[in-house]
């Protein structure tokens, strides 16, 4: 059923009785021409892309738990592509305008709002290292708008402009940036991907794989083995535990990253705002909350909550640029387990056994990454070649010298 203005009144008069499931619950086959592992955004927007784009009808998503029930749906939706260096910013601009025509191209409401991000900077060091950025961006054909301090003052006139330690000077804007739905992105590419035949199955997880002589030809599960002629692993913070069911350890290491929402408040974030002196980034829902993050925890688990540091680590940021807000009530708080590579990029790659692929190490920066890495995935599962904007995410550029650090941080929390 597709979605309309129509569709919607129609509903209405027949008392919303004639809706149809989302998207089906099919039991398992023997065997399919891909699985992707990981039933989050990524995984199933490799299957949408794989059925659509390459024609590729014959394939599986296998989930753990439930869609939705992992980062895409526990982060603080947030899309961009103001990157610095060559091997990302080409990547997250190819995935900003796969944002903007999402909705059309689902024909599900994701809720893009692109109302801009805007980057605080609060010395003359940290504006030449943005002017810097924002040079490189518009060579890659981003927009990038530096903001002095009276033209910061217009777009946001709520900053703490004067504060002693962290007096602001100014910003970087991305005016193309913004948030969307998170958990709307989901179920529309599982609702897309099951349009095009792919069996979504929830509440399978995979539990070893099936490899013989170096070849990958299946996986095992709870529900027994299904068989495929290609594997793809998408599974977030994961990604180390399931990849070593295959006998690899991966230059990742997992963190918690905690997300936040306020209470509803009327109308005062414009877009997306980031602190400079800090680790805080905070745009405002639909719904009036405040919606906002800071640093990964600074320890390694696989546990979907975090501790009371990083809480109020993250809130004083927060109050250091915005201090009208400490008195406003913390409606929610959650953790999502994020991948964190070595140098702060990812990872789109086959592995050394044949037949299994991965795509992994996204640190802060995976749910903007959604349908960029559904392509580029989609792209090398079936092409067996990388796609053009993630040539540099490959697994031997640490052993080769061509790390993509762009933040000069990695997995390292003393440093973020």
């Amino acid at each position: 059923m597709r979605n309309s203005a129509f569709q919607v009144f129609k509903q209405a008069l027949q008392g919303d009785v004639g809706w149809k499931p989302v998207w089906r619950s099919p039991d398992p086959k023997p065997e399919y021409d891909f699985i992707i592992v990981g039933g989050g955004g990524h995984g199933l927007a490799t299957a949408y892309y794989l059925a659509k784009k390459y024609r590729q009808a014959n394939v599986a998503v296998l989930e753990k738990g439930w869609i939705g029930s992992g980062n895409v749906g526990r982060n603080t939706t947030i899309i961009r592509s103001n990157y610095l260096l060559d091997g990302n910013e080409p990547f997250y601009e190819f995935s900003m305008k796969l944002w903007e025509g999402l909705e059309q191209e689902l024909n599900y409401n994701a809720m893009v709002s692109q109302r801009g991000i805007i980057n605080l900077f609060h010395t003359d060091s940290q504006r030449d290292a943005f002017v810097r950025r924002g040079n490189a961006m518009r060579l890659n054909g981003v927009d990038a708008v530096l903001l002095d301090r009276e033209a910061l003052r217009k777009e946001c006139p709520f900053l703490n402009f004067d504060n002693a330690r962290f007096p602001i000077l100014g910003g970087l804007s991305q005016p193309r940036g913004g948030t969307v739905r998170h958990d709307a992105v989901a179920w529309g590419y599982a609702r897309g991907a099951d349009q095009h035949g792919v069996d979504i199955i929830q509440n399978c997880e995979a539990t070893g794989f099936l490899i013989s002589d170096g070849v990958c030809t299946g996986v095992a599960t709870p529900r027994g083995q299904i068989r495929a002629k290609k594997v793809g692993v998408a599974v977030a913070g994961s990604s180390s535990r399931v990849m070593a069911k295959a006998g690899m350890r991966l230059p990742i290491e997992s963190h918690v990253l905690q997300a936040f929402v306020s209470e509803g408040l009327k109308p005062i974030i414009p877009g997306v705002v980031t602190f400079g002196a800090g680790h805080f980034y905070v745009s405002q829902s639909n719904k009036g909350g405040l919606v906002f993050g800071g640093d990964i925890d600074g320890y390694n688990t696989y546990a979907q909550r975090g501790n009371l540091p990083t809480v109020e680590d993250v809130c004083e940021g927060g109050v250091a640029i915005m201090p009208m807000i400490g008195r406003a009530r913390l409606l929610r708080m959650w953790g999502g387990v994020v991948d964190m590579s070595m140098d702060g990029s990812p990872i789109i790659d086959k592995t050394h056994i044949e037949g299994l692929y991965f795509n992994g190490g996204w640190c802060y920066g995976g749910f903007k990454a959604t349908p960029a890495s559904g392509v580029a995935f989609a792209h090398l599962l079936a092409t067996d070649s990388p796609h053009e904007t993630a040539t540099a995410y490959r697994f031997d550029r640490f052993s080769r010298g061509y790390m993509i650090d762009e933040k000069g941080m990695g997995a390292q929390p003393n440093l973020h």
